[in-house]
């Protein structure tokens, strides 16, 4: 397996001690115990995802940085992790890992992750960015807007106990009471797409969402784009039969569900609705921007994910 060069800095490995319901912190002791006697990385355990920054942001430029935790252990770490360039390996520990999944990443116990996460070579991964209410955020694997979004955040409020695809599964349930459409206009490269009801929008880097639903199959987080998959004017009933599709990978034959590849997507709301990114919340808005940023991130991928960009 290989080695980082010589001269590189020590690798910084980051536990999110929130993930998984709490599993983070009592894996910390077994992860410092096994860095000991396997490899020369600093640990941390950041008291919260402020502190996780300031640690991203001390460190040297470019360093190999480990994250212990899920999609939005990540999520939250992309500011300093693109403004320092670090290229970054995952050991996969949180409720959806959509962005592990991906990257082959899934499977495989946490020992051999760390490992390959520490030594792995990093290749270049795709993310997107959003814009909204005067501010900007990166996304890995997913831009939800619309009942997606509403899925996604109740989720974050679900059971301990329930973990990846089960609690997505959940929370679509439960939120099935509430389903809303609304009026929107999509601009797909700033000419009009869509215009009318929506159930969501919804904008991918990676094929998955929500805990391994196959939402756009054919996405790749490393070709330079990015997915977006919209659907129109659903009631209760059609939203409960579209789910064994989406679970199927089949609801793209839909005929109220579209989906494109892009570089920018534009979108107006008739109200304020919830945006969230990788499942975590980011803001209320009535008027956002998606846009591709290619290879904005060195990521380790597993062993048999190595693929060149564009393949």
């Amino acid at each position: 397996m290989p080695e980082p060069a010589r001269d590189a800095p020590a690798p910084l490995v980051l536990i999110n001690p929130a993930a998984a319901g709490g599993r983070g912190a009592s894996m910390a002791p077994a992860i410092q115990q096994w860095l000991q006697s396997h490899a020369a990385a600093r640990l941390h355990v950041p008291s919260s995802p402020e502190a996780a920054h300031d640690l991203l942001m001390q460190a040297a430029p470019r360093s190999r940085v480990v994250l212990v935790g899920g999609d939005g252990t990540l999520h939250k770490s992309l500011p300093a992790l693109v403004a320092q360039q670090h290229s970054v390996g995952l050991v996969p520990l949180g409720s959806g890992n959509d962005t592990a999944r991906a990257l082959g990443l899934l499977g495989t116990r946490w020992q051999q992750a760390l490992q390959w996460a520490l030594t792995g070579p990093s290749s270049a991964m795709d993310l997107g960015r959003c814009h909204a209410n005067g501010r900007s955020w990166y996304f890995a694997s997913s831009l939800a807007a619309g009942f997606d979004a509403s899925v996604g955040l109740r989720a974050l409020r679900g059971p301990r106990w329930l973990r990846g695809l089960p609690r997505y599964l959940w929370a679509t349930l439960l939120e099935l009471s509430q389903l809303q459409c609304h009026a929107m206009q999509v601009f797909h490269e700033e000419t009009l797409w869509h215009q009318g009801p929506c159930l969501f929008v919804s904008v991918l880097n990676t094929a998955t969402y929500g805990g391994g639903m196959p939402a756009v199959p054919h996405a790749q987080h490393n070709d330079g784009h990015l997915d977006a998959v919209i659907a129109g004017h659903l009631g209760r009933r059609a939203t409960a039969l579209l789910l064994p599709r989406l679970l199927a990978a089949r609801h793209l034959s839909h005929p109220r569900v579209h989906t494109r590849r892009l570089q920018s997507l534009r979108v107006a709301c008739e109200h304020p609705i919830a945006l969230a990114g990788d499942g975590e919340p980011l803001a209320q808005s009535a008027s956002w921007r998606v846009e591709s940023c290619p290879g904005a991130l060195p990521v380790v991928h597993g062993p048999a994910q190595r693929m060149p960009r564009g393949s």
